[in-house]
Order: C-alpha cells, then structure tokens, then sequence
C-alpha cells in the first residue's frame, strides 16, 4: 500500500532517476539534472508537490499542481507519475485523488494537459470526471499536441 506525503528536497533525486527511465518521458528529453532541478525549484516556489511511498519507504509516485498555473487562476496538474514497476496498481489514482483535494480548497475546476499519443492517460483522466475541452498543437515537442482537460467540482 503506498502513502501520500508531502515532497521533500531529498526525493527529488531518487524520483528524477526513474522517471528518465519512462518512454514518455524521454520523447521530451527529461534528463536527470533537468528533472531534479524542476522539482526543487517547484519547492521553492511553493508549489504543491506530494509523493507516494512505497511500503520500503521508498518514493513510488509524485503530483505536482501548480495552485494558479492554468490562466494564473486555476490550479495545474503540472506532472503526475507512478514508478514503473509500481504501474496499474492504483497509485495514480491515489496520487490524483490526493492532488486534486489540495486543487478544491483553491478552486471548483483543475486543469492539465495529455500529450496526444498517451491514449491511457486521456482515459485514465476521463475515468476521473476529467473532459477534454481543446488542444495545443506542437505546443512543447514539434509533432505532437497537448490536449486539455478539465475537471469542474461537483456541489
């Protein structure tokens, strides 16, 4: 069973070593440097970062929402991921879950964007209430659109 946390600066090296290893990770060139440097630098900026432990106590999974990132009103899933041999096993779900009750106490809609080719990701976000509501082509690798979802908070 994993567990929700918030990140410290000392997860940031062992997240950014495996999520190189992830294929869609490499089509937009993340090194290791690169993802590490995004991660304390989100810290510092006081974005909300949370990770998902594994049982060894090891980080298995992160969220990270940026609270005003979407139109600098609106709270954004900037990343989202779950180590790879800890996939299909529900922590995704447990980290968007958990990301998106930090998102209702900023607001009553969350955004994020899904790269185009990652057909799982569009549906695991449909199976959470999330729709797609346009895209962004070539918007940050050339060839390939960023699609975006939004969620509305019901109540």
């Amino acid at each position: 069973m994993l567990s929700i946390r918030d990140m410290q600066d000392s997860d940031c090296q062992p997240l950014a070593e495996w999520m190189v290893t992830v294929p869609l990770w490499q089509r937009y060139g993340l090194t290791v440097g690169g993802a590490a440097g995004q991660f304390r630098a989100a810290l510092a900026h006081e974005d909300v970062l949370i990770t998902a432990d594994d049982e060894e106590g090891l980080p298995a999974g992160f969220a990270w929402m940026m609270p005003k990132g979407a139109f600098g009103r609106s709270p954004y899933l900037r990343l989202i991921g779950v180590r790879p041999d800890r996939a299909a096993q529900g922590g995704g779900a447990l980290l968007l879950e958990a990301i998106e009750a930090r998102a209702w106490a900023v607001s009553d809609v969350f955004f994020l964007l899904v790269s185009d080719f990652n057909v799982r990701a569009q549906q695991f976000y449909e199976r959470h209430g999330y729709t797609r509501v346009g895209a962004l082509p070539d918007y940050v690798v050339p060839g390939v659109a960023e699609l975006i979802f939004w969620k509305h908070r019901a109540g």
